[in-house]
């Protein structure tokens, strides 16, 4: 049971509001102040906010992350919970909005009670929830943003990334990319902060591997119809034609490509290719090389079983099998509830620092090597995978043919570490659950 003093003693306290606290005549309405009754015995339940999009340009890679999420705590109270406390959890539309994000965030640290908060796919949504939880202590994960600001200059004590950036994919990519196919590139970038660092990323590598940056084309988030830039792209007739276009939008892109005639030359590179993107869109329009940290074809052990649990919990859902951004979701509360446990607890700076030495064995994490936690960056460093469309496909789910794969420290974001700038724990307002 939580007690009332413990909130009285938080640092976010001030004036007025701590003096009505400490002499006991007013009322404060921040986190946690409120207390259930519970049965003799029973524990306190753990409770997580899924701060995952249902609308806009990220709305079915959203729901695809929270059926990671769930089956990570369906497995967990199927054993009991983590301490013997049940693991709770609720969710809410952040409709691919920051201001939504945000909103959302602060209800469901202060209203809701809720002690940590899972899940992102648009960074800018998920710079904004960090924001929020920092103000608190909350610890959250951001599942599947990739934008490389979000371990650079957008990190933060109480937050941890499980998703490659895509500086990350781009380091895998472009020098073979301008060795195999031309020097000559234009970038298509989403005009947004993903789009942005992760285009910026790319131009960096380019141009330190000699390569030049011919033009890079901004496109507005909800863009429907591509004709004008690709008009661009073929008369400017670049070598390779680098996209960070996301959601929605990539799959409007794709379309169009494939009706111009325009997958085949230039060579594009589509940075990450999200699993509920690529499946709702169908394979005919699947062109390029793009990036990826997980397959549900991967030959490796785990593989299939997880498969197959995954399909039992979401029997009848709009996507048959699980890909990158589900796996993201599955993985990243997995660690989480398993870092709560190490602690012997929800005190939130020993679940930071056990958070922070996470190592996993590539077995354990399904990939081909072993993967780990940049205390640095709080960046989830792990295997890139490169796939472009499977020609020969099994069966109808196997759109990918997986190409290459790298370690993490071949994938690297070095720019990542001197942008990021972590404050001390004692800087960090601390609470346990």
């Amino acid at each position: 049971m939580i007690k009332d003093t413990k909130v009285s003693r938080r640092r976010l306290l001030k004036g007025s509001a701590m003096a009505a606290a400490l002499a006991g005549t007013g009322t404060f309405f921040g986190p946690w102040t409120h207390t259930r009754v519970l049965a003799q015995g029973q524990k306190k339940p753990i409770k997580i906010g899924f701060t995952c999009d249902a609308s806009g340009q990220y709305g079915d890679s959203g729901q695809d992350d929270l059926r990671g999420c769930r089956m990570a705590i369906d497995e967990f109270n199927a054993k009991g919970g983590v301490l013997g406390r049940k693991i709770e959890w609720i969710t809410a539309d952040t409709e691919t909005n920051p201001a939504t994000g945000s909103r959302i965030a602060e209800r469901f640290i202060t209203r809701d009670e809720c002690g940590f908060l899972v899940g992102a796919v648009h960074s800018g949504v998920a710079n904004a929830i960090t924001q929020v939880a920092a103000k608190y202590g909350t610890i959250y994960l951001n599942t599947n943003s990739s934008a490389p600001s979000e371990a650079g200059e957008n990190c933060n004590r109480v937050k941890f990334v499980w998703d490659g950036n895509g500086s990350n994919f781009a380091t895998a990519t472009v020098q073979a990319a301008i060795n195999s196919v031309g020097k000559s590139w234009m970038l298509l970038t989403n005009d947004y902060v993903w789009g942005h660092s992760t285009s910026n990323a790319t131009k960096a590598l380019v141009e330190a591997a000699g390569g030049r940056i011919v033009d890079n084309l901004l496109v507005p988030q909800n863009t429907r119809d591509f004709t004008a830039y690709l008009l661009k792209i073929q008369q400017a007739k670049p070598d390779v034609v680098a996209a960070a276009i996301g959601g929605d939008d990539i799959k409007a892109l794709r379309t169009q490509v494939a009706q111009l005639k325009l997958d085949g030359k230039p060579a594009w590179i589509n940075n990450q290719q999200d699993w509920p993107d690529v499946w709702g869109a169908g394979a005919d329009s699947l062109f390029g090389v793009f990036g990826t940290t997980w397959y549900h074809k991967l030959p490796l052990p785990g593989v299939a079983d997880f498969v197959r649990k995954w399909q039992a919990a979401n029997a009848g859902g709009p996507i048959p099998v699980p890909g990158n951004v589900s796996y993201n979701g599955y993985m990243a509360t997995r660690e989480l509830l398993r870092a709560i446990k190490r602690a012997g607890g929800t005190n939130n700076i020993k679940v930071i620092k056990e958070l922070e030495g996470l190592k996993v064995s590539a077995a354990d994490r399904m990939q081909h090597f072993d993967a780990y936690m940049d205390p640095v960056t709080h960046q989830m460093q792990q295997t890139i995978y490169l796939a472009r469309r499977n020609a020969k496909p099994s069966d109808p789910t196997d759109l990918y043919e997986v190409i290459s794969w790298i370690d993490a420290k071949a994938a690297t974001d070095t720019a990542a570490a001197g942008k990021c700038k972590l404050a001390a724990y004692d800087q960090v307002p601390t609470f346990e659950l």
